[in-house]
This record gives C-alpha cells, sequence and structure tokens, in this order.
C-alpha cells in the first residue's frame, strides 16, 4: 500500500558561499550585496503583508488556531468512522477524508506562516493584555 504525504515544507535555503576564495574584497563585496538584497526582502516583505494582512493580536490568532483544530477534528473522526464501518471505504470516501486532510494541512500551514511572518518582524504583533 503506497502512502503519499501532500505535505508544503519551506527548506532553509544555502546563504553566502563563495566560489573564488582567493580574493577576501570580492568576497566582501558579494556578502555587502547579498546583505541588501535580504533587506530588501525583508522591507517588500514588512510592507505588503502588513498591509494585506493588518494588525495582529491574540484573538485572531486563536481564531485561527480553533479553525485550524476543528478540521484536524473532522478529519480524524472521518478517518475514525471510516475505520469503524463495515465496509472497505469507498473511493468517494477516501476522496473525501483526503479533502479533510489537505483542509487540515493548509490550516496548519497558515498558522505557521503566519508565526513565522510576525517572528520576522512582517506584521505587528499585540499580546492580549496582562490582568
Amino acid at each position: 500500500m503506497s502512502s503519499v504525504m501532500s505535505s508544503y515544507r519551506r527548506t532553509a535555503s544555502d546563504h553566502f558561499e563563495p566560489q573564488d576564495h582567493s580574493d577576501p574584497a570580492a568576497q566582501r563585496r558579494l556578502r555587502g550585496q547579498l546583505e541588501q538584497i535580504d533587506y530588501t526582502a525583508f522591507i517588500s516583505n514588512r510592507e505588503v503583508v502588513s498591509q494585506r494582512v493588518g494588525r495582529l493580536d491574540a484573538a485572531r490568532f486563536q481564531r485561527l488556531a480553533v479553525a485550524t483544530a476543528h478540521a484536524r477534528a473532522a478529519w480524524v473522526a472521518e478517518a475514525l468512522n471510516l475505520g469503524g464501518a463495515a465496509h472497505p471505504p469507498s473511493p468517494a470516501e477516501i476522496a473525501r477524508l483526503a479533502e479533510l486532510r489537505a483542509g487540515f494541512e493548509e490550516l496548519s500551514a497558515a498558522y505557521e506562516a503566519l508565526r513565522r511572518m510576525v517572528e520576522r518582524g512582517y506584521i505587528a504583533y499585540s499580546p492580549p493584555n496582562e490582568a
């Protein structure tokens, strides 16, 4: 029985690895250019993402977390229902299960991406008021 994992995973990319080890000035120049590129990407992300998403607070994160939890629960509950049935799951039932899993994975990926955007400073975050 084969299984297919459909999950978006961002891989870490390699950064500055000089090709010419003999010219330190060229390496410094290239490093500076690459840092400028990274800074430009940071500014672009901060401007575009914050404009599109707006200010975040704990309540918005919680709503996304709850939606993700509901999607996970629906997926697993459906799998348990299929596993407890007296007959093997039909292709349509399996397709529905895959659809539920994809929904959970999308919401989960969005949550992680949003968290990463806060961590990188692309979006302003207002923590809850402490009592």
